[in-house]
C-alpha cells in the first residue's frame, strides 16, 4: 500500500483512497481503543470519530506515518473518554451482545477454532490481561498496547504520543514490570506453556 499516494489522493477528495487507509488501520485503531477503554461500543464510537477527524484534518497532516497520526487521534479520544469517566464514574461491565448477554468470546481475542478448554483458558487470560491493563496509568497503558499488543514500533509510538523515544522505552519497561507483577496474581489462569517460559526466564 502506497500510503503517501493514498493520502495525497484523499486530500483531493478521493473518498475511495481514504477508505483504503481506513481499512488498513481500523482494526488496529479499534483494538487500541478496546484495550484502553474496556468497552466495545465506546471503542467503536471512538474509532469512528478518530477517522472522521482524520478525514476532516487531512490538510494538517504534515507527512511521516499516517498510521502514527491516526493512532494519536485514537489515543487522544481515549484519553478524553477516560477523563470523562473520572468526572462521571460508572460501573464497568463485561462485554455484552444486543440481548444484554455476556459475550463469552469477544471477537478481538485470538481464535482459529480452539478447543473448549483452550477457549476458556484464552478468555480467562484475556480478562486477566485486561484487568491488569486497566490498573496502569493511561499513558503507560497506551504504550504497552501499541507496542506489545498491536505491534507498532517505537518510532511510530513516539510520533503518535508526541513523546521522546527514551520516554516511550522507559514507559514500556515500567508498564511491562507492572503487568508482570499484576499477572502473578492471576498465575493459575495463565497457560502452562507461558508459565514454563516465564519460569525459565526468571
Amino acid at each position: 500500500m502506497d500510503e503517501i499516494a493514498l493520502v495525497q489522493s484523499a486530500r483531493k477528495g478521493d473518498l475511495d483512497a481514504f477508505n483504503r487507509l481506513v481499512l488498513a488501520y481500523q482494526d488496529m485503531a479499534y483494538n487500541l481503543a478496546v484495550r484502553m477503554l474496556s468497552d466495545t461500543d465506546i471503542a467503536q464510537d471512538v474509532t469512528q470519530t478518530a477517522f472522521l477527524s482524520a478525514y476532516r484534518s487531512l490538510d494538517s497532516f504534515r507527512g511521516g506515518s499516517f498510521k502514527a497520526w491516526v493512532m494519536r487521534m485514537v489515543t487522544n479520544a481515549c484519553y478524553d473518554e477516560l477523563r470523562r469517566r473520572q468526572r462521571h464514574p460508572t460501573t464497568p461491565l463485561e462485554p455484552v451482545d444486543e440481548d444484554d448477554e455476556e459475550i463469552e468470546s469477544p471477537h478481538w481475542m485470538a481464535g482459529d477454532d480452539p478447543t473448549p478448554e483452550e477457549a476458556l483458558e484464552r478468555r480467562e487470560l484475556d480478562r486477566a490481561v485486561q484487568r491488569c491493563l486497566e490498573g496502569l496509568e493511561e499513558d503507560f497503558r497506551a504504550v504497552v498496547v501499541m507496542i506489545d499488543l498491536e505491534g507498532m514500533d517505537y518510532l511510530e509510538v513516539s510520533a503518535s504520543l508526541h513523546k521522546p523515544l527514551g520516554t516511550i522505552k522507559s514507559r514500556l519497561a515500567r508498564a511491562r514490570l507492572k503487568l508482570r507483577d499484576c499477572l502473578h496474581r492471576f498465575w493459575e489462569l495463565l497457560p502452562s506453556a507461558f508459565r514454563l517460559e516465564s519460569e525459565r526466564n526468571a
